[in-house]
């Protein structure tokens, strides 16, 4: 099943006909099975699926994480398959954000050190009105100078989430951003990567298994058994837990079928 979102500047990210095998012979676990999906720029998308659906290595796929068996990646106008070290180093550096469970963040460094980081390394100097933009989202201003064990964990992630916005990616990759969040600071997280969209036009992909989270979302596509099934746009949280509720039933009694 092809699911495509067509915008004139062409997909933030793509992927065609992308296949990711683990293993072989009777070990051989075939975790992506000729997925193709277009992922439009300035929309927020999140992707679910049961257990073992092939969502997160989809995602560490189409980011440049993991390699891909067969098939091509792109973000923006970059192929991302068959990039050398060097190549996917420039590609997470300039092209793409990460936003991951865990908050990632270096304990010695400030809030503002640790947002800054990623510039520092590759060399680049802040625009200072956009960084004052990013901070001004996601409510930072008094926490700048604490240290991330000053910080909660939500307050942790919202450094994290501008970490990831602050050098302008073309997408950015929030992998269960709000798991290891309460349900109010997981709202707040969730609200922000919202208005990163809205109001500056960010892209993002997460990952989550949450269809509260979910809910957040412009589109959320939806996974089994290493292909995209289904697909649901303008989401409410009631709609995306009825689709998962469907899926488990059919991953169940297909499996019951193979007994």
């Amino acid at each position: 099943m092809r699911v495509t979102v067509t915008t004139a500047a062409g997909p933030a990210a793509r992927a065609v006909d992308v296949w990711k095998v683990y293993g072989s012979g009777e070990a051989q676990v075939i975790a992506l099975r000729g997925v193709s999906v277009d992922l439009a720029r300035g929309r927020f998308t999140a992707i679910m699926g049961p257990s073992g659906s092939g969502k997160s290595t989809l995602m560490h796929c189409l980011a440049g994480l993991d390699n891909v068996t067969r098939g091509t990646i792109t973000i923006g106008d970059t192929t991302v398959t068959g990039l050398g070290d060097a190549g996917l180093t420039r590609l997470r550096r300039d092209k793409v954000g990460f936003v991951f469970q865990q908050f990632n963040l270096l304990p010695t460094l400030t809030a503002e050190e640790n947002i800054l980081l990623p510039l520092a390394i590759a060399g680049r100097k802040p625009d200072p009105t956009w960084f004052d933009t990013v901070i001004d989202t996601v409510g930072l201003r008094d926490r700048l100078h604490h240290r991330p064990a000053q910080l909660s964990g939500g307050q942790q992630q919202r450094v994290a989430c501008a970490r990831a916005l602050v050098a302008r990616p073309e997408v950015i990759f929030a992998d269960e951003p709000t798991g290891n969040l309460d349900s109010h600071a997981g709202a707040d997280v969730l609200g922000f990567l919202r208005n990163s969209v809205r109001d500056h036009g960010q892209t993002i992909v997460m990952v989550t298994h949450d269809p509260v989270a979910a809910s957040y979302a412009d589109r959320v596509v939806f996974l089994a058994d290493g292909q995209i099934v289904d697909e649901l746009h303008d989401p409410d949280a009631e709609a995306v837990l009825d689709r998962l509720k469907n899926l488990d039933v059919t991953a169940v009694t297909e499996g019951a079928e193979g007994v």
